[in-house]
């Protein structure tokens, strides 16, 4: 299907969505009254750069807030990623765990994912070309996208991160030292967020994508990929909504430095 072709069907499918009864944009979990299409966050990431590795919501609470998304866990034990409402935690060994209701986050991107746009990669890509793809299909930058994409990589280059022991190192110093995981020739899905240039700070601008197995047995962060092929959905949303932490080193943290160069070379 050509792009424009694409992007017709994707205006179709936002205008069929934003023209839906009143009240059909909310989902109900429990007695709360949550947007079905809203990016839920927990802290920011420079916080996290900063080494503020406690928090204090469970993800019993944070599953309130969406189905799909990442993260990671206090003292910045390992990789979270969440779909089909199932919420795993790839610790250091690469190996993926489910996630219990009492483990806390102290950073997290989740939301109820109802995809409004769907296409099929049938092209071999590289993790760099496969960003490019999506640039090329999404009709705008400037939107936060919930992105999911389904398929057999030929590669995938992931990480996780290990429990960290206080006084809590710098993210970029736990960087030098991350495991490193590698797969070949492996069906699995990736998951997570595109955030727009603007929003440098409160979270890293572009592409933040973890991986888990098909069997649900291992993954990591996404350092590199290359994709044979795959189904891509994503959806997008105007609404974002940030908690911040209520107490500890996230009201002492120095969150004023500017974190852009160090944020990529965490993320890369």
């Amino acid at each position: 299907m050509p792009i424009e072709e694409k992007f017709i069907h994707f205006l179709h499918a936002l205008h069929l969505h934003r023209n839906q009864p009143h009240g059909s944009h909310s989902r109900i979990t429990g007695d709360e009254n949550h947007q079905a299409h809203e990016v839920f966050q927990i802290s920011t990431i420079n916080a996290l750069l900063e080494g503020v590795y406690d928090g204090d919501m469970t993800y019993a609470q944070l599953r309130k807030h969406g189905n799909f998304g990442l993260g990671t866990f206090n003292a910045l034990d390992g990789e979270m990623i969440a779909f089909d409402g199932m919420f795993y935690q790839i610790k250091s060994d690469g190996v993926a765990y489910p996630v219990h209701d009492i483990q806390k986050t102290p950073f997290a991107v989740v939301q109820f994912f109802e995809p409004e746009f769907h296409v099929a990669i049938e092209q071999e890509m590289d993790y760099e070309q496969l960003k490019d793809h999506l640039q090329s299909v999404l009709p705008t930058m400037n939107f936060f996208y919930a992105v999911r994409i389904d398929g057999f990589f030929n590669y995938i280059k992931a990480r996780s991160v290990p429990r960290q022991i206080k006084p809590y190192p710098p993210l970029v110093e736990v960087a030098k030292t991350q495991p490193i995981f590698e797969f070949f020739d492996v069906q699995g899905t990736l998951a997570g967020f595109r955030f727009p240039d603007y929003a440098r700070g409160v979270n890293v601008p572009g592409y933040h994508l973890h991986f888990l197995t098909e069997n649900r047995k291992a993954g990591g962060h996404i350092l590199d990929c290359r994709l044979q092929y795959g189904k891509l959905q994503a959806e997008h949303t105007s609404n974002f909504h940030m908690e911040l932490p209520r107490e500890g080193a996230f009201l002492k943290a120095d969150l004023s430095r500017d974190q852009r160069g160090v944020a990529h070379r965490v993320e890369e």
